[in-house]
C-alpha cells in the first residue's frame, strides 16, 4: 500500500556574531546575535501559517540551532528533540578559522571545485554528511509518514541534501544558497526525496531577510 508523503522543513539557524567571518563548525558557546534572535522570532511566527500543522521539531545539538527553534516550540507547546544527525559538518583543523584565511588555502579551492571527494582536514567528508542526512531522512519517512517534521540545522547539511533531491553531483553544492533563518522544504515519498522549495526567507518589519 502506498504511503503518504512526509514533509521535511529544514531551517538554517539565525545569524551569529561570526556569521560570514569565521567557520565555527561544532565549537560550543556560539549563540545567536540580536539579529539572529529577531530571525528566530520571525521563524516561530511565520512557519506555522505558511506550512500548516507541525508534528515534530528536531534540532542540531549546537546552541545556535536550538536557540533558533525555541520561539517555534514555545508557540507550538511541543518538546524539542535534539537530533545529532542535524549537526554542522565536522570541519576538523579548520574549526574556528577565519574565512579570509581559509580562502587562501589550496584545499579551499579543492572544496569549491570537487566537494564530492573532499574531506575537511582531520574532520568529516562531504559524502559522510550526505550519508547521515539520508539516514535521518529514511528514519523520518518510516516513523513520521504523512507528517510534517521541522529540523533546525546548518547551511552545509541543507545544501548537501538538496543536491541529492535535485539529482545533481555533490561537486555542485556550493552553487546552492541557504541564508540564515531560511526554510527549505523536502517531500519524502516512496520514490525518494524531492525538493519542494529552497531558501525561503522570513519577513522582519515587512521586509525579507
Amino acid at each position: 500500500m502506498a504511503t503518504t508523503p512526509t514533509r521535511l522543513i529544514l531551517v538554517r539557524h539565525g545569524t551569529t556574531p561570526t556569521t560570514g567571518k569565521i567557520l565555527p563548525g561544532r565549537a560550543e558557546g556560539l549563540h545567536l546575535s540580536t539579529r539572529g534572535l529577531q530571525q528566530a522570532t520571525a521563524v516561530g511566527e511565520q512557519l506555522g501559517p505558511r506550512y500548516g500543522t507541525v508534528d515534530v521539531v528536531l534540532a542540531s545539538p549546537l546552541e545556535r540551532a536550538r536557540e533558533t527553534a525555541e520561539p517555534l516550540i514555545r508557540r507550538l507547546d511541543q518538546p524539542l528533540v535534539v537530533e545529532e544527525r542535524l549537526i554542522e559538518c565536522d570541519f576538523g583543523e579548520w574549526t574556528g578559522a577565519t574565512l579570509t584565511k581559509l580562502y587562501r588555502k589550496p584545499a579551499w579551492r579543492d572544496l569549491m571545485a570537487q566537494a564530492g571527494n573532499f574531506r575537511f582536514p582531520g574532520g568529516e567528508s562531504i559524502r559522510e554528511v550526505l550519508d547521515r542526512m539520508l539516514d535521518l531522512v529514511n528514519e523520518i519517512r518510516h516513523q513520521h509518514s504523512g507528517e510534517t517534521v521541522v529540523g533546525f540545522t546548518h547551511a552545509d547539511p541543507i545544501k548537501i541534501l538538496a543536491t541529492e533531491a535535485l539529482g545533481i553531483h555533490l561537486d555542485q553544492m556550493h552553487r546552492i544558497s541557504v541564508a540564515t533563518a531560511s526554510m527549505t522544504v523536502f517531500v519524502i515519498g516512496e520514490s525518494g526525496i524531492n525538493l519542494d522549495s529552497l531558501n525561503t526567507g522570513v519577513m522582519i518589519g515587512g521586509a525579507p531577510v
